[in-house]
Parts: structure tokens; C-alpha cells; sequence
């Protein structure tokens, strides 16, 4: 951060520290939920979502050959196969935007496409299985099979419109990777049956670690959160035999070494993010923040391009913890918000958040990640205002 920027950041705090009106109780609520919104970030994801994702980052980071990520993902890959696999990665992960992260700048800078990454780096939170079926469940078939036909597609469109937009610097960035030492990066890099069992297992015990519980207390969902410690716990003594029969201590020292880096690049930015989206639009499901819950209403209602826009751009900034946007659309729905903003929503808002926008900053830089940003902004105003037209 340069002279400048510091002291416009001082600047900026001191205003707000000297104008702020503290005996105001709308401002009373904000702040508290800025604190109790990041209490609860710290206490459902960042143990058993992030803590896992940035193991599996710095596992990427460190042991997959850059020659593999170029041959799959980097620029000059086969389309349908590198599109086809980060599209629907989401069925699989069944991650947060904020959890998608540390994953997604592992196969960045490893060298994938910018086009491929930024089809993992939605689809990872927007294609979750369970949202998409507790979608289907609580607000109707249409809208959960709207959902997940939308959110493939547009994980495809955001990778190809990224790859078009950005084509000269991928070009060069192709180039600069052309010339890596490839028997370096191969005596680091883990034998392929190796390498997939094990960012298996730990892709395991990140899904059944985060496997939150269901509201119902019935089904397989609510089976599955009665088991997953009895699932996770042996995944834990398998990489731990994993770790001890396969890496040696500098290797393991490597890959922590990595998994630190990408902690200090990340967590700061998700936790500053979180305190900002707290203060501004409070916890999900109140209306403690800054700016009330029926400005949001108004804004949202009906189906005319400025409705679908605005639920664009709330979705795009609001934080979503996994499937808190199915009851916060059930009770905006029923305050008059019509289905076309309301799928608007769902496509932006799951796969977008204010503190991911912060860390896709310090990875793609501020001009790829207002792109990023404004395509998926654009495509789900437009779709919403094609679903809101037909139901």
C-alpha cells in the first residue's frame, strides 16, 4: 500500500470515528452485528471450511506439477475438458465463496487460465448441491432447476468472457511458464495416484467437517450430520499415515510453509470484508445493519431491469453463509419480491460477497476483478429479467 493510499485510509477512519452518530440505535445494531457476524464467520467456517481449503491450497500449490495444471487448466488447455471439470467442481465441494478461495488462487498461481479458474471460482460456491435442493424444497421445483441449469451455465460464460477479456495477458502469461523448469517442478510433484488420493481425503474431510446441520431433523442430510465425525476422524488417521509414509519432514515443512502464505494473503482481507458487510446489512436474516431491510425490499420488487439490478448488485456485496440464502429469499419473497429478482439473487449472490471480493482482488488485481464482478452482475440481471418474464 503506497504513502497516499495509507493516508487516505487514516483519513477516512478518522471521519467516520469523529461524525459517527454512536447514540443513534440503528447504529447501535450495526455495530453489534458487525461483531456477531464475524463471531459466527469464526465459529462455522473458518475451523472446519477454511482451515481445510487452505491445507488443500498449499497441497496444490506445492505437490501438483505446474506441468499438469498447464496440460488441463492453463490457457492453451482443451476447452471442453478444463471448462467442463471446473463447472460443476461445486457439485462436489460444496463450498462458500469465501472457502472456494484459497483453492482457487492454489490453481491460479500454479498456472491455470485465467478462463478455467474463474469457472472453479464460481461454480465451487454457486453449484452446491445442497442450496440447490433445499432451493427446490422451500421455494419451488422452477426456481431450484432455474438455479442450477443458470449457475452451470454462467460458470461456463464468466470462463470463456474472462479468457476473451484478458486474452493478451494469459498470452503472456503462457509464455513466462513456458520456459519453468519442468524436472524441477517434477521431482517436487507426487506421482498421480498419490497426489489424487491424497487431496482426496482431504477434500473428504472438508465436505463432511462442514456439513452444517439441517434444519430438518429427518432425511440424509440430517443422517450424515449425525455421522460426520465418525467419518471425518478416520480420514484424519488416514492422511496422517499418508503424511508419514509418503513426504519427508522438509516436503511437510514446504507445504505448511505454503498453507502460512496463503493464510496471511487471505484471512485478513475475509475478515475485514466481513466486518464491513456485518455493519452494512447486518447478520443474514435481521435487520440490525446500517441500511434497513425494507430499502433492500423496495429495491427488489417487481421484475423491471432496475428490480433485477439492484438484487444483482445487494447479492454481489451481501455475505451468504451456505444456505442462509434460501429462508433470507423466502422472507423477501414473501415482503413482495418478485422471482425474477429473486433468481437474479440467487445466481450473484452465493458465488459473490464483499470480503471475496477483497481476496479475488489481491490474486487477480483490481481491473480482472471488476470484470469478474460486473460479467456475473450483468448475466444475472439479464437472466432475471428472462425468468420473471416466463413465471
Amino acid at each position: 500500500m503506497s504513502d497516499r493510499a495509507k493516508l487516505l485510509l487514516i483519513t477516512v477512519v478518522f471521519l467516520v470515528a469523529y461524525f459517527i452518530p454512536l447514540q443513534h440505535p440503528r447504529v447501535q445494531s450495526a455495530i453489534k452485528d458487525t461483531f456477531v457476524m464475524l463471531q459466527d464467520y469464526a465459529q462455522k467456517h473458518v475451523l472446519f471450511c477454511l482451515v481445510p481449503a487452505f491445507f488443500i491450497a498449499g497441497a496444490i500449490a506445492v505437490f501438483i506439477s505446474q506441468a499438469a495444471v498447464m496440460k488441463y487448466f492453463g490457457p492453451r488447455a482443451n476447452r471442453v475438458l478444463s471448462y467442463g471439470v471446473s463447472s460443476v467442481s461445486g457439485i462436489i465441494l460444496a463450498v462458500c465463496s469465501c472457502t472456494v478461495l484459497p483453492l482457487f488462487a492454489g490453481i491460479y498461481k500454479r498456472g491455470a487460465g485465467i478462463g478455467p479458474a474463474c469457472c472453479f471460482l464460481y461454480s465451487g460456491p454457486a453449484i452446491n448441491i445442497l442450496a440447490i435442493i433445499l432451493t427446490a424444497r422451500v421455494l419451488g421445483l422452477e426456481l431450484g432447476l432455474a438455479r442450477a441449469i443458470g449457475a452451470v451455465i454462467f460458470a461456463v460464460l464468466t470462463g470463456l468472457l474472462m479468457s476473451y477479456f484478458f486474452h493478451e495477458s494469459e498470452q503472456e502469461r503462457a509464455t513466462e511458464s513456458a520456459g519453468f523448469d519442468a524436472n524441477a517442478t517434477q521431482e517436487q510433484a507426487l506421482p498421480l495416484p498419490r497426489m489424487a488420493s491424497y487431496v482426496g481425503v482431504m477434500v473428504l474431510i472438508l465436505i463432511f467437517a462442514a456439513w452444517a446441520r439441517p434444519e430438518e431433523q429427518t432425511g440424509l442430510w440430517w443422517a450424515v450430520y449425525q455421522v460426520k465425525w465418525f467419518i471425518v476422524m478416520p480420514l484424519l488417521g488416514v492422511l496422517a499415515i499418508m503424511l508419514w509414509r509418503w513426504f519427508t519432514s522438509e516436503q511437510i515443512s514446504e507445504w505448511l510453509q505454503a498453507t502460512n502464505s496463503f493464510v496471511l494473503q487471505i484471512m485478513p482481507l475475509l475478515f475485514a470484508g466481513v466486518l464491513a458487510a456485518g455493519f452494512l446489512l447486518g447478520m443474514p436474516g435481521t435487520d440490525n445493519g446500517i441500511i434497513p431491510n425494507t430499502w433492500v425490499a423496495r429495491v427488489v420488487g417487481g421484475n423491471s431491469v432496475w428490480a433485477n439490478l439492484g438484487a444483482a448488485v445487494v447479492g454481489a456485496f451481501m455475505y451468504f453463509a451456505t444456505l442462509t440464502e434460501v429462508p433470507i429469499l423466502q422472507s423477501l419473497l414473501g415482503s413482495g419480491m418478485g422471482k425474477g429478482p429473486a433468481l437474479t439473487l440467487l445466481l450473484a449472490g452465493p458465488a459473490l460477497s464483499l470480503p471475496n471480493m477483497l481476496v479475488i482482488r489481491s490474486v487477480l488485481g483490481t481491473r480482472k476483478t471488476a470484470v469478474f464482478v460486473a460479467i456475473i452482475v450483468v448475466l444475472s440481471t439479464i437472466t432475471g429479467l428472462i425468468y420473471g418474464s416466463l413465471f
